[in-house]
Formats: C-alpha cells, sequence, structure tokens
C-alpha cells in the first residue's frame, strides 16, 4: 500500500514539475516580447551622453580658437602703435645708423602683424569648422533623443502589456514551486516510512530467530 502512495506521489510531483516548467517558459516568452528593446534603450542612452561630452569639448576648442584671436588683435594693435612710434622717430633722426635701426623695427612689427593676421585667419576658420561640427552634433543629439522617447515610450507600452500577465504567471509559477517540494516530502516520507517498516520486520525476524535458537539450546541442556 505504501508502495502505491509512493508511485502516486512521484506522479504528481512530475505533473507539477512539468507545471512549472511550462509557467517558467511563458515568462520568458513574455519577456521576450520585449526582445532587444531595453540594450537599445541603454545604447541610446549612452550615445547621447557621449555626443554631450563631445559637445562640451568642441566648445571648449571653439572658446580656445576665439581667445588665441582676441590675443594676437591685441598684439597687432601694440605693433601697430609701435609702428606708428617708430615713424614720428624718423623724422628726428640725425644719422644713418638711426634711421635703418628704425626702419628695420619698422619692419620687423609690419611682419609682425601680418604673422597675426594669418593666425587669426586660421583660428576663425577652425572656429567656423568647429562651429559647424557643434551644430551637427547637436542635430544628432536631438535626433537620438527623440529615437531614445520612441523607444522609451514602445517598451513602456509593452512592459505594460506583459506586466500583469507576467505577475499572474508568477504568483502560478510560486504555487506550482511550493506544491513541487511539498510532493517532494510527501515522497520522502513515504520512503522514509517503508525503509522503517522494512528494518522493523528485519528486527522482528531476526528476534524471532535468535529465540528459536534459545528454546532449542534449552531443550538440549535438559535432555
Amino acid at each position: 500500500m505504501a508502495k502505491k502512495k509512493s508511485e502516486i506521489s512521484v506522479e504528481e510531483r512530475l505533473k507539477t514539475l512539468y507545471q512549472l516548467q511550462t509557467t517558467l517558459s511563458a515568462i520568458d516568452e513574455k519577456r521576450a516580447l520585449r526582445g532587444e528593446l531595453p540594450l537599445e534603450v541603454q545604447d541610446l542612452e549612452d550615445e547621447i551622453a557621449g555626443l554631450k561630452t563631445r559637445v562640451e569639448h568642441i566648445e571648449g576648442d571653439i572658446a580656445d580658437f576665439q581667445q588665441a584671436v582676441a590675443q594676437k588683435q591685441g598684439e597687432i594693435a601694440e605693433a601697430e602703435e609701435s609702428v606708428e612710434r617708430y615713424k614720428k622717430q624718423l623724422d628726428e633722426v640725425r644719422n644713418n645708423r638711426e634711421y635703418d635701426t628704425l626702419t628695420k623695427e619698422i619692419e620687423f612689427q609690419s611682419l609682425e602683424i601680418e604673422l597675426c593676421n594669418k593666425k587669426i585667419k586660421e583660428a576663425n576658420v577652425k572656429v567656423e569648422d568647429k562651429k559647424r561640427e557643434l551644430a551637427h552634433t547637436n542635430d544628432l543629439i536631438a535626433d537620438r533623443q527623440q529615437a531614445l522617447a520612441e523607444k522609451r515610450n514602445e517598451l513602456e507600452e509593452i512592459m505594460q502589456e506583459t506586466r500583469e500577465e507576467e505577475e499572474v504567471l508568477k504568483a502560478s509559477c510560486a504555487s506550482a514551486r511550493t506544491h513541487a517540494t511539498v510532493s517532494a516530502s510527501s515522497t520522502c516520507s513515504a520512503t522514509l516510512a517503508v525503509a522503517a517498516s522494512t528494518r522493523f520486520r528485519h528486527s522482528v525476524s531476526s528476534t524471532s530467530r535468535c529465540t528459536r535458537r534459545l528454546s532449542c539450546a534449552n531443550t538440549a541442556v535438559v535432555s
């Protein structure tokens, strides 16, 4: 009778395990409906963060170039003042040596002005390039932010649709696990009962044999 009960418990346990596996598979299917959306959302968030960092670097480069332009413009102003001063001094020279010195200074300052203007022109070109890069990056950020908002809404809709169903499946899964544990415990108890009964029968049988042996021994002594 105990053996039959154990077999029934094992059968019930297998059914429960099958139900548990089916429920877990259903949960996986609900989660699979989300697809790659969570990863896509994370990728977009990372990309936007990287683009914003690029914007900061570009803006820093523009500020550096503009500062360099302002510095060169200051150097030009100083050089132009020097040129005007040296030209006035030409009217007061007393010999060729002073004249040559002032002429060389004027020439040198004029070259400095040309060099500064060249540097300013190059810096302005770089500023314009950086501004175009900045505008393009900002456009990318706007595009990615729009895509991110769409992906988040899509993910939220899917999660909203599957959340309630998933919660029901989780509850069913928890119930199946509990039932599987109880079934396993019942099976184990039945097995232990059979084992205990077997050991008891072996013990009684052994005691009977010992009693018979003692009885025979006593009969022999009396004889």
